[in-house]
């Protein structure tokens, strides 16, 4: 009976888990839709994020993106720890949260706890405006070590349409060459 309680338990707390931080993103996002994933494969550099304890610190971040076996995809980010004058890495996988033509994925860097990762806005699979799974967490993200004026103010004002506050935005450098890139 005790076994069962435990389990019971344990259940709830996974499934609602997965509620919570799988389907979630904030209310005025729409995640880009005729997303083609393997155009989307290959290495991102972060441009600007607001910032979290994960990221702290980081500058020269970016992420790689390539497809597992089983059809998740491999996502490894990686900066360089400007405090401690360090690179560092982190290994993860994402899943789609529905069709996959539809850029709303779930990425875990931690076991079974996912959180949201949507992609609002796609200019040619060159420059990418990402949502977490609320107005907390944002990036914005390209192909190059920069982005264009005008590319970087539409993804301010979508942003800022969400509900993003963007001053809070951090604007990552990216001057240095990174071991990780491949």
């Amino acid at each position: 009976m005790k076994n069962r309680i435990i389990f019971t338990v344990l259940l709830s707390f996974v499934l609602l888990n997965g509620i919570i931080s799988c389907s979630s993103m904030p209310e005025k996002a729409q995640p880009v839709t005729q997303f083609d994933i393997n155009q989307y494969l290959g290495t991102w550099y972060e441009i600007a994020r607001f910032d979290y304890h994960f990221e702290k610190d980081l500058d020269n971040a970016m992420a790689q993106y390539s497809i597992n076996p089983g059809g998740s995809v491999n996502v490894v980010n990686s900066g360089y720890n400007f405090k401690k004058e360090k690179w560092v890495s982190v290994n993860g996988t994402a899943k789609f949260r529905g069709d996959k033509n539809t850029a709303a994925l779930k990425v875990s860097f931690f076991g079974p706890f996912y959180a949201g990762y949507n992609v609002v806005a796609l200019e040619d699979y060159k420059y990418a405006l990402v949502a977490g799974k609320n107005l907390d967490y944002l990036w914005i993200l390209s192909r190059e070590k920069t982005i264009p004026e005008n590319i970087k103010q539409r993804f301010i004002k979508k942003a800022q349409e969400i509900g993003y506050d963007t001053s809070k935005l951090k604007w990552v450098r990216q001057d240095k060459k990174s071991p990780f890139d491949k």
